[in-house]
């Protein structure tokens, strides 16, 4: 069965959120967010220096009032060395993976550290590179742990509960997993990046699907980092390798590609407010050349056009299915209805 592409609504671009700064307000080469039970945002930066200051969590809402920071550098509790996902729990506990120091950490809603647990290793219940974490309606938490080839299963205390991946089933073949989400139907979702596919699992593991292989034509993919899922089963996909959003719907069928259009963020117009002499000449450069020149490569297309993702990386829907993307090299957030 296919779907009537014409009868689904398509995507509306709304304003971006962000701005590059090493500390303080604004993203240093964010890598996911999440939603608070307050209603407020948690970005979580990367950063890739090793400065504490730099690797940090902003918090904020969709206007772009900024309500302070958290984390930072290190093994103590709180820090993080390579934070990859951030997810929160259903009694609002915020949760970081962090890959270099294979641990997950975890924050009360204001950002006040309470623990971290995580081994090191290959056997149930250690971890290898944990990237995507999310939670199910049981409030167990998933892990993509990434290097290991698997999705493990666990109490939000840290607690094993299970696994599955190839070592449990030599069909599922998954290769470097990354982003991972649970669908409303309950239904597992894995960005399986190093085989260019999303992966579609039953709440116990179970395979069910795949979606996509590796090219740029519609319902491609090149290294898909993260995926969401909305009431209807459509399919939203950070395609990060070829610098695109990829919505399908529930049977892999290619509803809608996006770009990004981001304008400048609220906190972007305060800075060039306050800097006239980095707004003047960028009031005079072109943000917007000629596409063509580019010879159809994306990434050159992305890191020369201001307005198109530059390493979309995250995607999170909000309860009412606002779309939010997370954009790792221009450091924002790009909203869309």
């Amino acid at each position: 069965m296919t779907t009537d592409i014409t009868q689904i609504k398509k995507m509306k671009y709304s304003h971006s959120i962000g701005l590059c700064t090493m500390e303080g307000r604004g993203f240093m080469f964010p890598v996911d967010t999440t939603f608070s039970n307050d209603g407020r945002m948690h970005t979580v930066s990367r950063a890739y220096s090793a400065v504490p200051r730099n690797l940090r969590v902003t918090v904020y809402d969709t206007n772009g009032e900024f309500y302070g920071i958290y984390g930072g550098y290190g093994d103590e509790l709180g820090q993080f060395r390579w934070p990859s996902s951030i997810t929160t729990d259903s009694f609002g506990d915020i949760y970081i993976s962090d890959e270099k120091n294979n641990r997950i950490n975890v924050y009360d809603i204001n950002g006040n550290p309470k623990k971290f647990w995580g081994t090191t290793g290959t056997n149930p219940g250690e971890l290898d590179g944990p990237s995507g974490i999310c939670f199910n309606q049981n409030n167990e938490l998933l892990v993509s742990d990434h290097k290991n080839n698997r999705i493990q299963k666990f109490t939000s205390d840290g607690t094993f509960i299970s696994l599955f991946g190839n070592e449990t089933d030599e069909n599922i073949n998954l290769n470097l997993p990354w982003g991972i989400t649970v669908s409303p139907s309950n239904h597992i979702y894995v960005a399986d990046w190093g085989n260019h596919q999303i992966a579609k699992f039953s709440e116990k593991g179970e395979l069910i699907n795949r979606f996509g292989n590796l090219g740029t034509a519609d319902g491609e993919f090149k290294n898909p980092s993260s995926v969401a899922v909305d009431k209807k089963d459509n399919l939203y996909v950070a395609d990060w390798g070829n610098e695109r959003v990829q919505i399908l719907d529930s049977n892999g069928n290619w509803i809608e590609t996006l770009r990004g259009e981001a304008t400048l963020s609220k906190w972007g117009e305060e800075f060039m407010e306050a800097n006239q002499e980095e707004a003047e000449p960028r009031s005079r450069s072109n943000l917007e050349p000629e596409i063509s020149q580019f010879n159809q490569d994306p990434h050159e297309e992305s890191a020369h056009i201001e307005k198109l993702f530059w390493g979309p990386v995250s995607i999170k829907l909000d309860k009412d299915e606002t779309l939010y993307i997370t954009e790792s090299n221009r450091h924002r957030i790009q909203v869309y209805k």
